[in-house]
Parts: structure tokens; sequence; C-alpha cells
């Protein structure tokens, strides 16, 4: 994990094969189309993400199921362990295009919408959170700023991202770099860095967030979006959801 360790992010070509994908991409896209039913003035305004897949909500038990299996295989949580030794599942979000073909896409640092400037400083220390982007058709990808994850802005990136001075956090940036991902690819990311992602070709991409089993961090993971005893005994390695509960439980 050379890459992920110096630059914040790594892709992994052809991750999974087509026959996974296509599993997958029935059940989100029954989420997705119900998600919709249920948030239309967000979505036909300005949404380009969902969340909490794994929610009983929207999937039948079966669906949730699969999902888990497909979030469970061997090959994903061996990678995630080696970027997050004790790492934990986090939360699911599904990325879509603006229905508003002119809205700008944004640089952000995740934690910017919960955490003051200096506690975004402190975050760039850890604990680590890492999206793992799922694409589930060839799309543009992502755009970001290589080593941010552990290095603060610079004075443009700043003023860009937080809308400074006359900037738009849409403006572009010198030292991004651009990241097309196609369906089957993996992408690897820290939360913690400058990114923003990259609209068309009707995206419809799947990301897993873990992270660090730090107590900070617990609030954050919503026990209905958690498997069940029964489901978890259908799985390949569900250690990443059981530090969930041994952690929300605490000592």
């Amino acid at each position: 994990m050379q890459n992920f360790n110096k630059n914040g992010y790594q892709t992994f070509k052809q991750f999974f094969i087509p026959e996974e994908l296509e599993r997958v991409r029935g059940i989100v896209s029954d989420f997705h189309q119900s998600w919709i039913k249920d948030n239309q003035s967000f979505y036909q305004e300005k949404a380009v993400n969902s969340a909490y897949l794994t929610n009983p909500r929207y999937l039948t038990p079966r669906q949730r199921t699969e999902l888990f299996q497909f979030l469970a295989t061997k090959k994903l949580m061996s990678l995630v362990g080696s970027i997050l030794p004790k790492g934990m599942f986090m939360n699911t979000q599904l990325f879509f295009d603006p229905v508003n073909k002119q809205q700008k896409n944004y640089w952000h640092r995740d934690p910017q919408y919960h955490l003051s400037l200096d506690q975004q400083k402190a975050a760039l220390s850890g604990p680590e959170v890492i999206h793992c982007r799922i694409p589930l058709v060839d799309e543009p990808g992502i755009e970001l700023i290589p080593g941010s994850h552990k290095n603060w802005d610079t004075e443009e990136e700043l003023k860009v991202r937080l809308e400074q001075d006359g900037c738009k956090n849409s403006d572009d940036l010198l030292m991004s770099e651009k990241v097309p991902l196609a369906a089957g690819d993996l992408l690897v990311f820290s939360a913690n860095m400058i990114h923003r992602g990259l609209y068309g070709n009707d995206r419809l991409a799947l990301d897993v967030l873990f992270c660090e089993a730090d107590p900070k961090l617990a609030e954050f993971i919503d026990g209905e979006c958690l498997p069940s005893v029964e489901i978890m005994s259908e799985l390949e390695n569900a250690e990443c959801f059981e530090a969930c509960f041994r952690l929300k439980e605490g000592p």
C-alpha cells in the first residue's frame, strides 16, 4: 500500500469480476429508485449522493444479506486490513450525477462538515477513515490532491475549499490529479484528503467506508445499518462488523 501511504489513494484495476458487479448492481439500483421516490425534492434540486444502503428500509432481507456478503468478501477485507489492521465498517454511500447538468462539483474534505479548522488539521494525524469506491459503470471518476490526507491546504486550496476571497469550491486546483474509473475497479482513498467527484456518464458508484476502531468515530455508525447475528453467520469475514458492536457496547 505504498501509494496509499504516500498519496492518500490507490486504484486497483478490475478488482471485481463482472458476475460480482452484476449481483450487487441490481440491489443498488433497487435501493436507488426507492430512495429517489422518498427524496424527490432533494434529488431534483442538488443531490449527488445518498447513504445507509444497508438499512432495512429499502431492501428485502435477502438483498441485505447479499449486499453484506459482497462487502465482507475475503479479498476486500484483506485489502482494508492492509490499510487499517483493526478497521471496522462505518457506512455505505451511493454517488450519482446531479439532475441539473449545470451543477458544479466541489472540493472538500469529509471532516469539514462537522469539524472546525483546527480539528480538521488534527484529523490529519488520525484516526483514519477510508472510502472504498466501487464504480458500477465506467465513469470520469474522482479528482484528488495527492498527499492532502497528511498535508494541510495550501493558501489557494483553503480559499477554494471554503469559498473565501471570491473563490468558488468548484474552481480548478493546480496540484490535482484525475482518476478515471471503470466498472470493476476499486479506488481506496482517505476521507481526510481534498477531493471532488467528477460527474458524467450516469455514474453509479458504491462507496463503503471503513475506519479505525476509535471511540470518537463510533457515533457515526448507525446500528440499524449493521448486520444481524443471523446475517453475520453467513458472511465470509464478519470481523469488521463485529468490531462495531464491540466498540459501541464499550468496555
